[in-house]
């Protein structure tokens, strides 16, 4: 029986009750984060937390626990569920509201739900053989810098590459690619491992952010820049980061192969070097 925590509550998920009134359920008015678990531990949790500390801000709600605080929840569970390896899923909303009004009431409580996932990733058949792509128009909202439980559109291109045979959408914007669906986006080409920059247009990615500084440390060359589909066609490798995938080479896009069709020597040693990274770090 999975044990999730819900308002200072650890209890069975299937026990588990949030008001319909809730404006996360009514407005998408929400935050989430998503943190890998390797070997019982939580990867990268401070980027994670940090980066809820930052949406949160950005739409006005206060956490109800402090990010330690936070954390010693995320532990507690992994302890719980007895959790080596998945996902511990975290959420946030503005809490529930029965006036239904498009403004909050400043005295609402927000709501705090976290539960986890088993879900193995390190050794998968997709590391070995890689995974397709898809790509199409971005229909999200303009600040996708905030990581917002709004996914509807997210969703939408999943089913969509889904349906074209592909594991992965990679939205594209003017031409450019944005990022993934749930990941970020990278090609390698002779300029180097090119991702597009942080800004209001895209998520600052977590394990992106970690791999790029591994990258980097370790002799590779990272250029922050849009790209188009016409490059990430053209390119020697492509993959994505995330906290669910870790870096996962990407051999096809729209159906034609990138390089020779296998994952890439550089995405499978960047691979490496974060796994080895998140379990050093781990927490």
């Amino acid at each position: 029986m999975s044990i999730a925590y819900l308002n200072g509550v650890f209890l069975p998920l299937e026990d588990a009750r949030v008001s319909p009134l809730d404006r996360g359920f009514l407005f998408a008015d929400g935050i989430y984060e998503v943190a890998a678990v390797i070997d019982g531990r939580l990867v990268d949790n401070a980027s994670h937390l940090a980066r809820l500390e930052r949406s949160t801000a950005a739409i006005g709600i206060t956490l109800p626990l402090s990010p330690d605080d936070i954390q010693a929840v995320q532990k507690e569970l992994v302890v719980r569920n007895a959790l080596s390896e998945g996902l511990v899923y975290l959420q946030v909303t503005r809490g529930a509201d029965v006036s239904r009004d498009f403004i909050a009431p400043a005295s609402l409580s927000p709501t705090l739900f976290l539960f986890v996932q088993d879900r193995p990733f390190l050794d998968l058949p997709a590391v070995r053989t890689g995974i397709a792509v898809a790509t199409m128009p971005d229909l999200r909202w303009k600040r996708r810098d905030i990581k917002s439980v709004g996914l509807l559109a997210q969703a939408m291109a999943k089913q969509a590459a889904r349906d074209a045979g592909a594991q992965e959408a990679w939205m594209v914007e003017d031409g450019f690619v944005t990022e993934g669906a749930s990941s970020t986006a990278f090609i390698v080409i002779d300029e180097g491992i090119i991702t597009r920059p942080y800004s209001e247009a895209v998520l600052a990615g977590c394990t992106a952010s970690a791999l790029t500084a591994l990258a980097e440390e370790s002799g590779l060359r990272i250029v922050r820049r849009p790209f188009t589909v016409a490059e990430a066609l053209d390119a020697k490798e492509a993959f994505i980061t995330s906290a669910s995938t870790l870096c996962q080479s990407v051999v096809r896009i729209d159906g034609r192969n990138i390089g020779d069709g296998t994952p890439g020597p550089i995405a499978t040693r960047l691979r490496t070097l974060y796994i080895d990274f998140a379990r050093s770090t781990a927490v």
